[in-house]
């Protein structure tokens, strides 16, 4: 789900945001997942968390969601989205330093750390035609907030894993989206994008979009993300960041004629090549005690 759905919500990005303001798109992305997830599992009978399980749940969605994609949003109006993408591939790295330095997971063993380099090099080549450009017209602020919107994402992910969340983990998605969102539409509302949102211009194309990000990106692939982050060792879901882009472009090939080139294709096996490190070699080597959650 992570690979391929997340993969697939930059294409379904790109046509949202058409029509629509970008933290006023990702913001209501989240926040009306999170809320129709929540009161189905309330209708359902899941219990509503503790409270300090609920604040815990908000921060953690505050600094994924809410800093981790608001401000790559935020900065991609600034720089370039391959420029971007190269610099959000830094989540691997800091996924791996954070759970040595946070959880004992262990230093990076020579797979592993031949997986990270592999795959930033495949990543580097697959966005290297709008490197170059990125860099000429990039803006200092724009390329620190994305830095540090992967440290963010990264250090909030594994400190979800260290605290005590809701007992169900979907209930922990819902209430990691709802809140989540609702602090990146209060970031839009506090920068004026509340003004820019209008119904009668948002073209269907922009609203099929918000839909899959909705149904596919938020349902589906984030909670499949937060089950993973119980159940799965850092080093093995780092290997998303390196896919994710690679789905980005054959899907734009695909669906939006945009052009793939041979170094393209280089760098896809390269980058699977990266995967199969990580997944392979990133394991834990005994089993450890599971994180009450």
């Amino acid at each position: 789900m992570i690979y391929f759905v997340w993969g697939s919500t930059y294409l379904a990005i790109a046509f949202a945001v058409e029509t629509i303001p970008p933290f006023m798109a990702i913001g209501s992305r989240f926040a009306f997942a999170g809320s129709v997830l929540y009161g189905f599992l309330r209708l359902r009978g899941v219990a509503h968390p503790p409270k300090e399980r609920l604040l815990n749940a908000s921060m953690i969605g505050f600094f994924t969601l809410g800093l981790g994609t608001g401000l790559v949003a935020w900065a991609e109006q600034y720089i370039s989205s391959g420029l971007a993408a190269l610099i959000i591939t830094a989540v691997p790295f800091w996924l791996v330093f954070f759970d040595w330095l946070m959880l004992n997971g262990g230093r990076p063993n020579r797979y592993v750390t031949l997986g990270l380099v592999l795959g930033l090099c495949g990543i580097g080549l697959l966005v290297g035609p709008e490197l170059s450009h990125g860099i000429e017209s990039s803006n200092g602020f724009a390329v620190l907030g994305v830095l540090f919107a992967t440290i963010s994402w990264s250090a909030g992910s594994l400190r979800s894993k260290m605290i005590v969340m809701p007992v169900n983990l979907f209930m922990s998605s819902a209430i990691q989206m709802a809140m989540g969102g609702a602090s990146v539409l209060v970031i839009g509302l506090l920068i004026g994008e509340g003004s820019d949102v209008s119904l009668a211009a948002m073209s269907m194309k922009s609203m099929g979009g918000w839909l899959y990000l909705v149904i596919f990106g938020s349902f589906g692939a984030f909670s499949a993300y937060v089950w993973l982050l119980a159940n799965a060792p850092p080093k093995q879901i780092a290997s998303y960041a390196f896919v994710n882009p690679v789905v980005a472009v054959f899907l734009g090939w695909w669906l939006a004629d945009e052009k793939v080139t041979s170094s393209m294709i280089v760098a896809i096996f390269i980058v699977v090549v990266a995967v199969s490190l990580l997944v392979f070699f990133g394991g834990d080597k005994k089993k450890k005690k599971p994180v009450q959650n």
